[in-house]
C-alpha cells in the first residue's frame, strides 16, 4: 500500500546551492552553471527512469534544460535569491513506469499551469 509523501525544498543561494547542480543530480545529466562555470556531471547516476520538462505555452526555449536552469540563475541577483523549488513527491510503487510517469506528469502540468512556470521532472525507479 502507497503512503502519501510530498515536500517542497527551496534551492537557495545563501544555502550554497545551484538550480544548475540540483537540476543535474535529478535528472542524471550532466550541465554547466554559466554563472560560476562549474561543471555538474551525473550522467552516471543510477535510478532516474526518465526526465523530461513541462513549460508554458511560449516558452519553447525552456525545454532546454541546460537554457532553462542558467536562466533561472541569471534571473537572480542577490546572494540569498531562491533559485528554484524541488517539489519531491512519492508515486506508488504499485504503479508501473509509465502509469508513474502519467501520475508525474499531470502533477507537473497542474503546478505549471496554476503558477506559469516551467517544471523538470525526473522519475527515480521506486526503492526496494
Amino acid at each position: 500500500m502507497a503512503i502519501f509523501h510530498l515536500s517542497v525544498k527551496t534551492v537557495s543561494r545563501s544555502t550554497g546551492r545551484s538550480a544548475v547542480a540540483a537540476a543535474a543530480y535529478r535528472s542524471g545529466d550532466t550541465l554547466t552553471n554559466e554563472r560560476d562555470g562549474r561543471q555538474h556531471n551525473y550522467a552516471n547516476r543510477t535510478g532516474v527512469d526518465d526526465s523530461f520538462i513541462i513549460a508554458p505555452a511560449g516558452c519553447e526555449w525552456a525545454h532546454d534544460r541546460s537554457t532553462l536552469w542558467n536562466a533561472a540563475e541569471q534571473a537572480e541577483k542577490r546572494s540569498n535569491s531562491v533559485t528554484a523549488r524541488e517539489y519531491v513527491l512519492a508515486l506508488p510503487a504499485e504503479l508501473d513506469a509509465k502509469e508513474r510517469a502519467g501520475l508525474a506528469r499531470a502533477f507537473a502540468s497542474a503546478v505549471v499551469e496554476r503558477y506559469g512556470v516551467a517544471a523538470d521532472v525526473a522519475l527515480h525507479a521506486p526503492s526496494a
